[in-house]
């Protein structure tokens, strides 16, 4: 083989286009199912954490200056109480997280009055919440 016929085969570039091409068009789609898959991962599992987060309100106690509601959690995380809403306004709390069937006390600070109904909302910080109306004893 002469240097000649190496510089003939080195000028001859019509194969080494496509060859680029498809090599690019393949390093595109792996790229792109890499960020598909990875996006699927986190949607699902966020997916999979609040579906499978459940409380449940067994008992609510008022008492002098507070309203006491006892948590149960009987899903498949964690929980943690991000927010109590008392007659639609935010209400401070005493932090709460319950794992997996574990419960607890939140007690909330609220003056409340005898004999009157109170709607509790009670939110996780992924979004889960339990309403309902309590009366006041007497």
């Amino acid at each position: 083989m002469t240097v000649e016929s190496v510089r003939n085969i080195l000028r001859n570039r019509r194969g080494i286009t496509p060859v680029l091409s498809s090599l690019l068009l393949m390093v595109i789609a792996v790229a792109a199912m890499s960020i598909a898959i990875t996006a699927t991962y986190v949607i699902t599992d966020n997916l999979h954490d609040t579906m499978g987060e459940r409380f449940i309100v067994e008992d609510v106690w008022f008492t002098t200056g507070k309203i006491s509601i006892y948590l149960r959690n009987v899903g498949k995380v964690s929980i943690r109480i991000a927010a109590v809403y008392v007659n639609h306004t935010p209400q401070s709390f005493t932090p709460l997280e319950l794992e997996e069937d574990k419960h607890g006390w939140l007690n909330v600070t609220y003056s409340w009055s005898s004999n009157s109904v109170y709607h509790i909302n009670v939110v996780t910080n992924r979004g889960t919440k339990v309403v309902d109306y309590y009366t006041s004893p007497s």
